[in-house]
């Protein structure tokens, strides 16, 4: 993207602790992860197709599986010209900066094709976003991953693990 993006080896998202996002149903939280992913979609700004299989849910470290639950949702980004890539990227990294985004982390990973690595949260809606550009790829793609902080479900309910 700019010549000022760092290069560094992949290390992932991390935080000190999770962010606890409140009450929710599993059904409700998978919703409201879906929503973010939909919007990161209209972030990109340019015509693609996003792959199929939907969110997840996952433990909290630490927490009662029964009760506290986080969501999940790895999904990629084919754009329809490869030459979007760049410019899905550029929007992203643009929008990751607004309307309560803050992005965290901006570097090119150590990988043969220096990909470019965005690592976002949205505090307001405990969510994280991590983003990798597969420019250099003969058919290029963005690797998007959204994990939500813990929920803990309503009282008298359980945790549908998916």
């Amino acid at each position: 993207m700019t010549d000022n993006d760092t290069s560094r080896s992949p290390s992932g998202p991390t935080a000190p602790e999770i962010p606890y996002a409140g009450t929710a149903s599993t059904a409700e939280a998978v919703a409201a992860v879906k929503e973010v992913s939909s919007r990161l979609h209209d972030f990109m700004g340019v015509p693609g197709e996003a792959s199929a299989p939907g969110p997840g849910v996952r433990e909290c470290e630490g927490k009662d599986p029964d009760t506290y639950f986080r969501v999940h949702h790895p999904w990629n980004f084919l754009p329809t010209s490869g030459a979007d890539n760049d410019t899905a990227m550029a929007n992203l990294k643009k929008k990751l900066s607004t309307g309560g985004w803050v992005v965290k982390d901006s570097y090119r990973d150590n990988s043969a094709n220096k990909n470019l690595n965005l690592i976002a949260d949205n505090d307001a809606r405990k969510v994280s976003v991590w983003v990798v550009a597969y420019s250099g790829r003969a058919t290029p793609s963005i690797g998007i991953d959204v994990t939500s902080g813990c929920y803990r479900v309503p009282e008298g309910q359980t945790v549908e693990h998916s």
